[in-house]
């Protein structure tokens, strides 16, 4: 499977999941959705050498693993992908009496349709999350969902980005303020996770993270009593009122297109 030096054998690439894949945490105003994402980074790479690339992202936040699936799955087959990526779960974990085992064996029925269709599947195991005060509490789930996650790779003959073993991403400038999604920086480093676990070679160059500046305990205070008044409270009161920030947003590439290089528009 290793591609360097070569072109790589991709020519169509749909990515299914959920805010993870569509790309939130790394915003661009003028992008579809209003986000890229590493999935848009890895389909950029791809289409540098294989102009012909078409690529899909079909991911919308805030989706639990069924929804992808009742929503995705057929559609992504449909489409008659040679690469798809699939990271989906993690939203099922946050919720309370999320069980990592129940979730995975879910997962093994859809990695096994997809891998059915002789398409190459990438699958995500979940970052270590113990430095992230949000997601802590859950980092025992995570751990369970990883082992199974290399169990379905393995008996599926599957590919996995392996971000648990990524300590660069335990850094906090790899997440968005929210502290849930990763910032561009993350986005960046999860591509060439991506590309790398593919065997593609790419032009992405690890990017070390601008040093933080010095902060006194009560300055910390105060950015943690911001974050729960920003992002945690208004997460919390969707979750009580059955709501997802994905209920008005659509497919931000629903269909395969050609890629074109990324520039900033000012």
């Amino acid at each position: 499977m290793q591609h360097p030096g070569m072109e790589h054998p991709y020519s169509r690439y749909v990515a299914i999941g959920d805010s993870f894949t569509e790309g939130v945490g790394d915003e661009e105003p003028d992008l579809p959705n209003g986000v890229r994402g590493w999935a848009d980074r890895v389909a950029e790479e791809l289409a540098r050498t294989r102009t012909d690339l078409g690529y899909a992202n079909l991911a919308i936040r805030g989706r639990l693993l069924d929804q992808i699936v009742a929503e995705q799955l057929d559609a992504a087959i449909a489409l008659e992908p040679d690469l798809v990526t699939i990271s989906a779960g993690g939203n099922d974990l946050i919720r309370p009496g999320g069980d990592p085992d129940a979730i995975a064996a879910r997962l093994d029925g859809v990695v096994g349709r997809l891998r059915a269709t002789g398409a190459e599947v990438v699958l995500f195991n979940g970052p270590d999350i113990a430095m992230t005060p949000v997601l802590r509490a859950i980092r025992g789930k995570v751990g369970i969902y990883n082992a199974n996650l290399h169990g379905i790779a393995a008996k599926h003959g599957a590919v996995v980005a392996d971000m648990w073993s990524a300590r660069q991403l335990q850094q906090p400038q790899m997440w968005a303020p929210d502290r849930l999604h990763f910032a561009p920086l993350g986005h960046h480093t999860i591509a060439i996770l991506v590309l790398d676990a593919l065997g593609v070679h790419h032009e992405l160059a690890p990017l070390e993270p601008e040093p933080l500046p010095h902060r006194t305990r009560q300055q910390m205070r105060m950015e943690d009593l911001h974050w729960a008044r920003e992002h945690l409270a208004p997460w919390v009161v969707r979750r009580l009122r059955g709501q997802s920030s994905g209920d008005t947003i659509h497919p931000k590439r629903p269909t395969p297109g050609p890629v074109l290089p990324f520039e900033h528009l000012d």
